[in-house]
This record gives C-alpha cells, structure tokens and sequence, in this order.
C-alpha cells in the first residue's frame, strides 16, 4: 500500500464524523428548520397543516447543510445510505453495468446513479420530493427506473433534507409506503458561498473533488440566489483490494473445482463431440485436431480483476432560486437546475459464447449458429452443426457441439460510459388571507422534470456478423468487409481485420419526463378551547412519461452482451387530499396537550385505476417534554413504467442448477430430483456437469400489474428537556408495515427448485437438448406480500458553552425486528422467507437485525472535533437456501464498526469566514466481510464501506 504525498500534505490523521441526525429537536437543533423560530409554525414534512416543528407527529429526521459536509461524502446519497433505517440502495459502489444485465425490476441497471432505500422495501417505495414536490426520476439508458436518482440534484442547492421515516401515501401519494425524502432547497442566501474538496484512499485511489460555489442577492423585494458545482470521484479497481481479486473471497487460483472463473476463456473452451477442449499453443493461425487439448479448471478466465469496485463519477451544473413580494401578502417563487452525470462501469472482455448450449437466450442468433468446415480456422474437419434455424426451430440435421466459448480479449474491455442531463424547474405562487380572523394559506405550483441519458458501449460484437464470419468462407468472401474469423487459435489470433467486420459500439438512450401541477391551501377554521380547528386540502395533476432505446443491433437481438428491447409508456394521474387537525386537551392534568388527526387521499391513475388511503394519528403529551403519538395508515403504489411496459432483457443469476450432476445437487442425492429434471428434458446419463455460474432469467415488465397496497402502525414516544443550558432528548418509534401485492419477479432459485424437486413451474425453464438452462421466466407479477417490524431509538444531548468548550453527543440505533416475504408458489401454497439477519445475496442486500451511528463533537471558539462510530450487526447468507436445504451451508458475514473523525478551524482573519476541516473515513481500516453470492467483488457494496481509509480536506468561505 502506498500513500500519496498530495493528500499526505493536506490530510491530518483524522476522521468523518456522520451528522447529528436529530429526530425530535430543541430551539437550535439540527432538527429544526433555520426558517423556523421558537413556536413558529411552518410545514414540516409529515403533515400538510402548519404546526411547531417541535410538536411533530411522525418520526423526521433532518439534515443540514452542516451535517452534510461532515460526512466528507461528495453524493447526498452516500450520507443517507448511512441513516440506521435506510438499507442502501444504489450507489457508485455498485458496478453491474456487462456483469449481471438488467436486474428484474423492470427499472434498468442504473448505472451511475444513486438512491435511497427505506426500511429495506426498495428505493421505488421511497418517495423523493424537492421542496414537496415531486422529481424526476433517474435513467443510464439501460431501463426505466422508478427512483430518483440522487445524483442528479445538485448538493450545494440543498438547505436540509428531512426523511420522514413512515408510510405517507395519504399525504403525498404513491411510492411513500415506506417513507418520504423531502429534499429543501436553499430559497434565500446573502453573499457569498464557497468550498473545495480533495480525498483519496490510503492506497492512493478513488481521488475524489468537490467544488461549490453560490451566490445570494438581496433587493427590497426580490431575493436571488445562483449556485454551481463541479464533483469528479476516480475509479478503485478491483484488483487493488483483496476481496475482489477472484470470483470468491480468499480464492488465489482458478484451478480448483467450483472456482467461478469463467469457461469463457481467452484460448476458448469448445464442447464437441470431440469433449471440452483447448488451443494448446496460443496464438496460433493454423490451429488443428492434433493442436487441441483438454481443457481443464486452470483454462478458465478470471474476470474479477477487472472490473471497478467504485466506479468514476463526474457531475456538473448549475441552479437558481428566486423569491419576489408582489405585494405583502402574495409571493412568486422560481427555481430551475441543470445537472450533468457523466459516469462509467467497466467488465472484462466480452465472453462469446456460441451455440446450441451457449444459454444467451431471448432468442438470440448466437444460440444457433453453426462453424462450416469451409472456415479456415475450423480444427475439426466437420462442420459443428447447432441442428437449428436462425429462429430457434430444428433443422433436422443432428448436432454435434454444445458451445464454443472464447473471450474477446482482442475487442478490449466491455466499457459503459454514460452522459446524462437532468433538467428541472418549479414555479410556485403562494400567498395567504384572512377568514374569521384565521389565515389561510395558498400555493399553486407548475413543475417540469427531464432526464435524458445515452450510453456508449464499447467491446461488443454482433451476432450476424459473426454468423458469415464463420459459415462457407466462400460466403464471407463474397461479403463486403468479411474476414473469416478465428475462434480456435487462443488469445491475440483474432486479427484487427476480423474484429473490424464483427464488432461495433452499442448506442443506447433512454429518457424520462415529469410535469406536475399542484394547489394546496390549508389554515384555522375556528376556535376550539384545545387549539384552533386546522385543515389542509389539495389537488394534483401528473403526467409522467419515460422510454428506452436500445441500439438497433441489440433490438434486433444480434448482440454478444444482453440482450434488451425497446421499452416506452405513459401514464397520467388525478389526485384530490385532505387533512384535518382537531385539538382535544390543552394544558390539563396530565393532558398538557392531545390532539387527533386524520388524512385521506384518492387517486385515479390512467394506467392502474382508483385508490384511496387514509391515515389517523394522535398527539398525547401528559406533561410538556414528554410527548407519545401513534398512526394507522394505508398506502398503495402503483406500478412504475419500467414494470408495467419493460422490454425483454436477461438478469444473469450467479446460482447452481439443481439438475446439473455436481456433488450435493438435488440429480445426485434425489431419486425423485432427478426423476423429474430428466422429464424437464435433461439427459438421463447425467452428462449435464456444469459447475456453478450464471443462468440466464429472461426479465420483462407486465401491462397487467395491479397497484401495491400496504397497511402500517407507527407508535412513538419523545421525551425533550431543557435545563441550566444543556438539553436532552430521547425518541423511540415502533414502525410495523405490511404490503400486499408486492411486485416482484418468481425468485428463480425457487423456480429451479420447484421443477427439480416437485414438477412444478417447469414451464418457466427452457432447457436446450443436452440440459443446459436457456432461459428462465422472469415476468414482473402480484406474487408476493412482505411483512417488516422495526424500532428506532435516538437520543441527543447538548452542552451549555464553558470554558471547556461545548459538546453534543447523539445515537442513532435501528433493530429490524420482523422481514418476512411470502411468495405466491402456485399448486406447492405460499413460501414464506425470513429476510432478517441475513445476506440476501444476487441483488445485493443485507438485514441485519441492528445498526447504530454515534457521534461525539466537541467545539471551543474557532476549534471543532468529532468522532463517529458506525456499527453493522453480523448476518448470515445461506448457500441457495431454500434450495439445496439438505445440504445447506452457512457464511457469517461478521459485524462491523467503523470509525470516522473530522477537525475543522476557524482561523481569527478574514472576519472569521473562513474553515479548514480535515478528516478521515473508516479510521481503523476494517474491510467489508466477504460474501459468496453477492454480484461481484464478493462484498456488498450496498451496506458496506469500499475497503480502505478513506482522508480527505476542506476550504470553505462565506461572506
């Protein structure tokens, strides 16, 4: 390991301390809004009536501008992440992009972007507003996401954000069954703003900067403010961490059995009639019969090393926001950003896999092609003859090869680079009159929202190209541009020639739009002896729109990497609110304050009809700092556009096939496994021996998805006291969420599963002749409902100044108490998952059963410290359980505990506007633990750090 005297100079051994995530707040807590002053009322997301924020009635967390740029961390999202009730989400961690294809969710890898995940149901039920309006959702130009990506706000735009840690359906519509991220953007600002950033890694990588500015303007009327970032995070490869350098964790070779480095070799494996063979003497021009030799487990490819284990990441824009007093009760608001992401994910060579068992499915022409005898590369002397059609269907001749595979070493790395703008503008009138002596409050709001991502991808090769390239050379002699093309001769006998004719760069795009027109007004309707009689009402029209273009070629099915088909909807949505505060008791023995609340909501969507929500809560403070409340509510979402209108793709499993006749599979303990894969069509000799890999599962959204429905409790109870200057506060809330109709695609170990031991969902597994997995049914269903359980617990203490300084002290705990999933599993009932305490491998995630954040600052006149610890209570993946649960084994993935520390000054010139902050990540340099199915890298990178220190430095300036 080395370290880089560039950071060296400017880095003191010191560390990230996490933001005070506040979730009840005393005057001058994080967790009060700056435009709030003591008793004020103002609105606070969670409810739609105005009200003192430190009378909240739902769990809120607040973030900011401060706590940000505590973190260190370059992306919003990569702070939320770190929230003991998120569970991850996608991030600049994640590199599926050539690995894995487009996941099962309709929405598209999301290559670059970012998202938040609350109470580990997905980042599509977690809704996103900027300034309580919706966003537009995020695009790569590899799906139709149903999230927004994090990565395309601007940060420096960010005043706070408040996660509202609760279902709000009722409130805010669709998507907010687990909670709600409402991101406040900064409407008022005198002077100037500035800041640089610079960090890497102790290894000397992943160097990321981070430069902001903005400007604010102050008229008599008129307010102003104009704001621009650059942020650019340099690439960790995988190579350069332990954990990554082989498909499995502590793997040093690939010539063991089971190793998971890849039989798409850069010599080639060729399954014949002849048996599985090689090229002895690579590159050879010439190859022959007599040249061949067996292929073995040290033949195979190990495509670990390269690949990124934090991809590159380049964002920058601009945004403004305006305020102007048309008169002294009615106000004009603007606001408009542009964001550019440039980001990139990289895969080894393109692996080629061609014929009949080549499994690259969706119809593929690789699937059928056939090497003529007449190619001059052709060792065998026959022609290796796939018995099929270009369409899939016989040709009546008998084949007499299962594949041959070769990795394109010549083409280069698979490369996917993405350039995504992202626009947004918002325009609110709003102003307030007076009724009976009560104001009454206003807004209408117009919002547009795109987002317009291309992908060029390079390292890719097309299929009917290839197909003349290898058929009668007299053909590809009297084709324009065509060179034979060599398979056979091993690495560096692919000539440029031949990969001029066969490969070309994919273009891909995708966009998606978003305009959105609101009215709201709320007040006091009268006088009762608690408190006054508050309403809120609303309307909202929303269209959304979205497609995706995949290039051409790929369309047309003739590309060697996945497949994908165009994708393209719309939809339009009528919604109506309202929202009611009754005061019941005020200042009363043991009854200082109580109050009921309820709201309604009812949707009519063009595409997945009428819901209605509730929701009915109630505020009880026996005595002035003790405060306990507690909600019913319903939700629903509907389904996104990726689910319901997403084209054919692959999700490529890393799963072992029960039919496949390898040591502990079902085909050799299970008379009754084997019995029924042979009826699946798997030849009975048990010649189907294939270790471990990816199988391929055929992913497409459904037009026919019913909305999500959900049903959730929240209990909580704060206790906040003041006294001689220090203040304490401490907040526990029980959340309980079930949701029916989940969407979700038949997990396809299940459906393996079930063919292979009870003859069921045969009919979702395409076998080729010799039994090789072809395809497996991933279509997008109503199957499945998750039942989830949690407690938080938060508790803040401040000091009053001394001559020791100031400190604060706040935790931050999370225990999942409850994650079931119960699948729909047809004729065999419903199969129900226990979800908590382990990893879930393929897609990535993990429940452990806790979590905490902890930080101590301390500050005396221009002098700041903090420390963070960050903990990660273990959890166990099982291998493919419930599949295999005879011979079932076990990984802990142990607990983690990071520590993080940040210093700042502010030295005595300037006017004192001036701070230097240095800090540092993961202090004590714990790696992540190491996982067997997750996707690659062989941790989880949507819970754990990147392996390493991580130190960084800071100026910042205000005037």
């Amino acid at each position: 390991m080395r370290w880089h005297n560039s950071c060296a100079a400017f880095v003191l051994a010191s560390a990230l301390a996490a933001p005070a995530f506040a979730q009840t707040a005393e005057p001058g807590s994080s967790a009060v809004p700056e435009a709030a002053a003591p008793g004020e009322e103002i609105v606070v997301t969670g409810s739609r009536i105005r009200r003192d924020p430190l009378a909240q009635e739902a769990p809120v967390v607040v973030l900011d501008q401060d706590s940000l740029a505590k973190t260190g961390l370059a992306a919003v999202a990569d702070v939320l992440q770190r929230l003991p009730s998120a569970s991850g989400g996608l991030n600049t961690k994640v590199n599926a992009s050539g690995n894995l294809g487009n996941p099962p969710d309709g929405g598209g890898v999301g290559a670059g972007s970012a998202t938040i995940d609350l109470r580990y149901l997905g980042a599509n039920r977690t809704l996103v507003l900027v300034d309580g309006l919706r966003f537009v959702n995020g695009t790569s130009a590899s799906g139709i996401p149903g999230s927004v990506d994090l990565n395309s706000i601007p940060t420096n735009m960010i005043e706070r954000i408040e996660v509202l840690q609760a279902g709000a359906s009722p409130l805010y519509g669709s998507d907010a069954i687990a909670g709600v991220v409402n991101v406040i953007t900064v409407q008022r600002q005198k002077g100037l703003r500035a800041s640089a950033q610079y960090g890497e890694y102790r290894q000397g990588d992943g160097e990321t900067q981070d430069y902001q500015a903005s400007y604010g303007f102050q008229f008599p009327a008129t307010s102003i403010v104009v704001g621009g970032f650059y942020s650019k995070q340099k690439p960790v490869f995988s190579r350069d961490r332990d954990i990554s350098q082989f498909p499995n964790p502590g793997q040093t070779t690939c010539a063991i059995p089971g190793s998971g480095c890849s039989s798409a070799a850069v010599n080639g494996r060729f399954l014949t009639f002849n048996g599985s063979q090689t090229i002895s003497n690579p590159p050879d021009s010439t190859p022959t019969l007599g040249e061949l030799r067996a292929f073995t487990n040290a033949d195979r490819f190990n495509f670990a090393q390269y690949q990124y284990i934090l991809t590159p990441n380049e964002r920058y824009g601009g945004w403004f926001s305006t305020k102007t007093e048309l008169n002294d009760t009615i106000n004009l608001r603007l606001r408009g950003s542009y964001n550019r992401r440039n980001s990139n994910n990289r895969a080894a060579f393109e692996p080629l896999f061609i014929g009949p068992d080549a499994g690259n499915g969706a119809g593929s022409l690789f699937d059928t092609l056939s090497i003529d005898v007449t190619n001059p590369f052709n060792p065998f002397g026959v022609t290796l003859q796939s018995g099929l059609n270009p369409d899939g269907t016989s040709n009546g001749l008998t084949p007499n090869y299962s594949f041959v595979a070769r990795r394109l070493v010549e083409a280069g790395q698979r490369d996917f680079t993405q350039k995504v703008n992202t626009y947004s503008g918002a325009a609110t009138l709003d102003g307030k009159f007076n009724v009976g002596g009560h104001d009454w409050y206003w807004d209408v709001n117009a919002l547009f929202g795109i987002n317009e991502a291309n992908q060029r991808f390079t390292g890719n090769v097309r299929a009917d190209r290839v197909a003349v390239a290898l058929g009668p050379v007299a053909a590809c002699n009297a084709t324009p541009g065509c060179v034979p093309l060599n398979l056979f001769g091993g690495a560096g006998s692919i000539t440029p020639a031949m990969l001029d004719y066969i490969a070309f760069t994919e273009h891909d795009s995708s966009n998606q739009k978003l305009w959105d027109y609101t009215a709201n007004l709320s007040g006091d309707i009268t006088d009762l002896p608690a408190g006054p009689l508050a309403f809120a009402v609303g309307v909202e029209h929303r269209y959304q729109s979205a497609r995706f273009t995949p290039d051409p070629i790929v369309s047309a099915g003739l590309g060697a990497d996945i497949p994908a088909q165009p994708a393209a909807g719309k939809y339009n949505v009528d919604e109506i609110y309202g929202e009611v505060r009754v005061p019941i008791l005020k200042e009363q023995p043991m009854a200082y304050s109580l109050e009921a609340n309820a709201a309604i909501r009812h949707s009519n969507y063009s595409t997945s009809g009428s819901k209605t929500t509730y929701t009915v809560s109630g505020l009880y403070k026996p005595v002035h700092d003790i405060l306990i409340r507690g909600a019913y509510s319903t939700g629903f979402r509907a389904p996104t556009l990726g689910e319901l209108y997403g084209g054919r793709s692959r999700y490529d499993l890393p799963v072992a096939d029960p039919c496949s006749n390898q040591t502990g599979n079902p085909w050799q303990t299970s008379p009754t496994a084997q019995a029924n894969c042979i009826a699946d069509g798997v030849p009975a000799d048990g010649s189907y021996a294939e270790d471990p890999g990816q199988l391929p599962v055929i992913t497409q959204g459904n037009r026919n998805l019913k909305p999500e429905t959900s049903k959730s409790i929240n209990l909580g109870a704060v206790y906040a006291h003041r006294f001689g200057g220090h203040s304490i506060s401490i907040e526990g809330d029980w959340h309980d969420i079930k949701v029916k109709n989940a969407i979700a695609a038949l997990d396809p170990s299940l459906t393996l599963n079930n063919c292979a031991l009870s003859a069921v969902n045969c009919d979702l597994v395409v076998r080729t002749a010799n039994g090789f997995v072809n395809e497996i049914d991933g279509t997008l269903q109503n199957l499945a409902s998750i039942k989830t359980r949690s407690f938080d617990l938060t508790a803040s203490y401040r000091s009053p100044e001394s001559g020791w300084g100031r400190i604060g002290l706040t935790s931050n705990a999370s225990w999942l108490l409850k994650y079931k999933v119960t699948q729909n599993n047809g004729s065999l009932g419903n199969l129900t998952i226990n979800r908590r305490g382990t990893e879930r491998g393929s897609p990535d995630q993990a429940y452990p059963k806790f979590k905490w954040n902890g930080t101590a600052d301390w500050s005396l006149g221009g002098l700041g410290a903090s420390v963070t610890g960050r903990y990660i209570h273990s959890v166990v993946e099982s291998s493919l359980t419930p599949l295999f649960n005879t011979t079932a084994t076990s990984n802990k993935l142990g607990s983690r505990f990071y520590v993080d520390a940040q210093v700042n000054w502010t030295p005595p010139i300037m006017d004192k506007r001036l701070m230097l902050t240095v800090g540092g990540n993961n202090l004590t340099d714990k790696d992540p633990p190491a996982c067997f199915t997750c996707s690659i890298n062989n941790y989880d990178p949507t819970t754990y750090d990147v392996p390493g220190q991580f130190f960084y430095g800071r100026i910042a300036y205000k005037w």
